[in-house]
Protein backbone atom coordinates (compact mmCIF):
# COMPACT_ATOMS: atom_id res chain seq x y z
CA UNK A 1 0.00 0.00 0.00
CA UNK A 2 1.09 3.37 -1.04
CA UNK A 3 0.51 6.31 1.13
CA UNK A 4 1.61 9.92 1.10
CA UNK A 5 2.33 11.63 4.10
CA UNK A 6 2.48 15.73 4.79
CA UNK A 7 3.38 18.33 7.70
CA UNK A 8 0.30 18.95 10.12
CA UNK A 9 -0.26 22.64 9.20
CA UNK A 10 -2.39 25.37 11.72
CA UNK A 11 -5.68 24.85 10.14
CA UNK A 12 -5.72 21.17 10.24
CA UNK A 13 -6.29 21.36 14.11
CA UNK A 14 -9.70 23.02 13.45
CA UNK A 15 -10.57 21.11 10.09
CA UNK A 16 -9.58 17.63 11.06
CA UNK A 17 -7.75 16.79 13.74
CA UNK A 18 -10.72 18.12 16.51
CA UNK A 19 -13.31 15.76 14.34
CA UNK A 20 -10.98 12.48 14.76
CA UNK A 21 -10.45 12.99 18.41
CA UNK A 22 -14.37 13.74 19.39
CA UNK A 23 -15.20 11.02 16.99
CA UNK A 24 -12.95 8.01 19.30
CA UNK A 25 -14.48 9.73 22.22
CA UNK A 26 -11.66 11.71 23.17
CA UNK A 27 -11.06 15.02 24.59
CA UNK A 28 -9.12 16.83 21.75
CA UNK A 29 -5.57 18.54 23.31
CA UNK A 30 -5.44 22.41 23.44
CA UNK A 31 -3.93 23.64 20.40
CA UNK A 32 -1.13 25.24 21.96
CA UNK A 33 -0.31 21.67 24.07
CA UNK A 34 1.12 20.72 20.34
CA UNK A 35 4.31 20.62 18.73
CA UNK A 36 3.83 24.25 16.14
CA UNK A 37 3.42 23.66 12.29
CA UNK A 38 6.05 21.78 10.89
CA UNK A 39 8.02 21.00 13.86
CA UNK A 40 6.54 17.21 14.57
CA UNK A 41 3.05 16.75 13.63
CA UNK A 42 2.35 14.60 10.52
CA UNK A 43 -0.58 13.56 8.47
CA UNK A 44 -0.97 10.37 6.36
CA UNK A 45 -3.09 10.12 3.16
CA UNK A 46 -4.85 7.44 1.27
CA UNK A 47 -4.93 9.44 -2.22
CA UNK A 48 -6.60 12.48 -0.88
CA UNK A 49 -8.38 10.79 1.98
CA UNK A 50 -6.20 12.07 5.36
CA UNK A 51 -6.38 8.49 7.40
CA UNK A 52 -4.33 9.54 10.56
CA UNK A 53 -2.17 11.80 12.32
CA UNK A 54 0.59 12.14 15.18
CA UNK A 55 3.14 14.48 16.41
CA UNK A 56 6.67 13.77 17.88
CA UNK A 57 8.42 16.44 21.10
CA UNK A 58 11.92 16.17 20.99
CA UNK A 59 13.51 16.29 24.03
CA UNK A 60 16.99 17.82 25.39
CA UNK A 61 18.35 13.92 26.46
CA UNK A 62 18.49 11.19 23.91
CA UNK A 63 14.44 10.41 24.63
CA UNK A 64 11.75 11.23 21.69
CA UNK A 65 8.20 11.01 22.33
CA UNK A 66 5.69 9.79 20.01
CA UNK A 67 1.91 11.50 20.81
CA UNK A 68 -1.41 12.09 20.49
CA UNK A 69 -1.87 9.59 17.39
CA UNK A 70 -5.64 9.63 15.83
CA UNK A 71 -7.11 8.42 13.10
CA UNK A 72 -10.05 8.69 10.63
CA UNK A 73 -12.89 7.16 11.97
CA UNK A 74 -15.07 7.51 8.95
CA UNK A 75 -12.11 5.85 7.05
CA UNK A 76 -13.82 2.41 6.45
CA UNK A 77 -11.03 0.35 5.45
CA UNK A 78 -9.92 -1.25 8.87
CA UNK A 79 -7.03 -3.18 7.09
CA UNK A 80 -5.97 0.27 5.28
CA UNK A 81 -5.76 1.93 8.43
CA UNK A 82 -4.12 -0.01 10.64
CA UNK A 83 -1.85 -0.03 7.45
CA UNK A 84 -1.73 3.62 7.57
CA UNK A 85 -1.09 3.68 11.62
CA UNK A 86 2.02 1.63 11.25
CA UNK A 87 3.43 3.85 8.54
CA UNK A 88 2.54 7.08 10.63
CA UNK A 89 4.39 5.29 13.26
CA UNK A 90 7.50 3.93 11.40
CA UNK A 91 7.88 7.55 9.92
CA UNK A 92 7.69 9.24 13.36
CA UNK A 93 9.89 6.64 15.02
CA UNK A 94 12.75 7.73 11.92
CA UNK A 95 12.11 11.07 12.49
CA UNK A 96 13.21 11.36 16.17
CA UNK A 97 16.13 9.26 14.89
CA UNK A 98 17.32 12.02 12.24
CA UNK A 99 16.85 14.04 15.03
CA UNK A 100 19.59 12.38 17.10
CA UNK A 101 16.78 10.16 19.82
CA UNK A 102 18.03 6.91 20.74
CA UNK A 103 14.73 6.22 22.35
CA UNK A 104 11.35 6.56 21.30
CA UNK A 105 8.50 6.79 24.20
CA UNK A 106 5.01 6.73 23.93
CA UNK A 107 1.93 6.72 26.15
CA UNK A 108 -1.07 4.43 25.21
CA UNK A 109 -4.45 3.25 26.54
CA UNK A 110 -5.86 1.72 23.13
CA UNK A 111 -5.09 -2.07 22.53
CA UNK A 112 -5.05 -1.96 18.58
CA UNK A 113 -2.61 1.07 18.67
CA UNK A 114 -0.50 -1.18 21.24
CA UNK A 115 -0.12 -4.14 19.00
CA UNK A 116 1.06 -1.61 15.95
CA UNK A 117 3.76 -0.29 17.93
CA UNK A 118 4.74 -3.69 18.77
CA UNK A 119 4.52 -4.51 15.49
CA UNK A 120 7.10 -1.65 14.38
CA UNK A 121 9.41 -2.80 16.85
CA UNK A 122 8.39 -0.90 20.30
CA UNK A 123 8.57 -2.90 23.46
CA UNK A 124 6.07 -2.60 26.86
CA UNK A 125 8.03 -0.66 29.75
CA UNK A 126 5.44 -0.35 32.04
CA UNK A 127 1.33 0.02 32.53
CA UNK A 128 -0.15 3.27 33.96
CA UNK A 129 -3.68 4.26 34.93
CA UNK A 130 -3.49 7.87 35.23
CA UNK A 131 -2.17 10.65 33.16
CA UNK A 132 -1.82 14.12 34.67
CA UNK A 133 -1.51 18.04 33.21
CA UNK A 134 -1.56 21.01 34.78
CA UNK A 135 -2.00 24.34 33.49
CA UNK A 136 0.76 26.87 34.36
Amino acid sequence: MKFTIRELNENDYDTILTKWWKDWRWTPPPKDFLPKDGKGGVVVYDGEIPVCAGYIYITNSKVGWCDWIVSNFEYDKKTKRREALSFLIEVLTETLKLNGCKYSYALLKSDSLIDIYKKNGYIKADSYNTEMIKTL
